[in-house]
């Protein structure tokens, strides 16, 4: 059996599933996120973090996937915003199918701001176009400042780095420089930011960066003020 033409096949209708939730999501003016990382570099704290300081009436919804288990929703669900598991089902990424079924019966006209927190998987949640407007990577520092060499295919395909668990820096042997040039060796011109989901440090810096874009999506009277959008999306000004 010859798995290039199957696997391309796969692809090809994906992407159309994706382009039809893209056209969607543009057409409700709803920025998609996809969140990709390895196991355990702390893609559900960030999402937490996020979520925590945001007003009841935000329009915030999250899809998060796994292979098992509906743990993560579960963390997420406790800060009122509308969050549905997505049960991988022993593959390791999300695939746009699985995405247009979680959406279900969400009134996308409630919804500006779309997280999808991915399987944890450098590889093949790559492969695996979702709608998004952006792939954000997240890269702890408890990894290799090596892994943009390793896998570059997702920091290449990727908006934004970002890298976590900036507190452990002094008890863990990653070079923070290295991890940058690395990662801009693959991407030139790839945002990157530094944050700690455990004493906040840097979080103000990915809010901003989230209504920066948000800012860029909507299409309202509002949306044209960042500070608007800050206020509203970040609990901030």
């Amino acid at each position: 059996m010859n798995r290039v033409p199957l696997e391309k096949k796969v692809l090809s209708e994906n992407d159309r599933i994706a382009g039809e939730l893209r056209e969607k999501f543009s057409a409700y003016n709803i920025l998609c996120l996809n969140f990709i990382s390895s196991p355990g570099a702390g893609k559900t704290a960030l999402l937490e973090r996020t979520l925590e300081p945001w007003h009841r009436h935000t329009r915030v919804a999250t899809l998060t996937g796994d292979i098992q288990t509906d743990n993560d929703a579960r963390r997420l669900a406790r800060f009122g915003f509308p969050v549905r598991q997505i049960s991988s089902g022993g593959a390791c990424h999300l695939d746009a199918r699985m995405v247009k079924r979680a959406l279900g019966d969400w009134n996308l006209e409630e919804i500006d701001l779309l997280l999808i927190e991915n399987v944890g998987n450098l590889v093949c949640p790559t492969s695996y176009d979702l709608g998004e407007a952006a792939k954000i990577v997240v890269l702890s520092v408890t990894e290799g400042d090596d892994k943009p060499l390793k896998y570059p295919a997702t920091f290449f395909k990727a908006s934004l780095l970002i890298l976590n668990k900036i507190d452990l820096l002094p008890y863990v042997p990653f070079d923070l420089g290295k991890a940058r040039e690395n990662a801009l060796r693959v991407h030139p011109g790839l945002e990157i930011l530094e944050v700690s989901c455990t004493t906040g440090e840097g979080l103000g810096t990915w809010r901003d960066w989230l209504a920066r874009n948000l800012t860029e999506t909507l299409h309202s009277a509002e949306s044209h003020d960042p500070h608007v959008i800050c206020e509203k999306f970040c609990g901030h000004s």
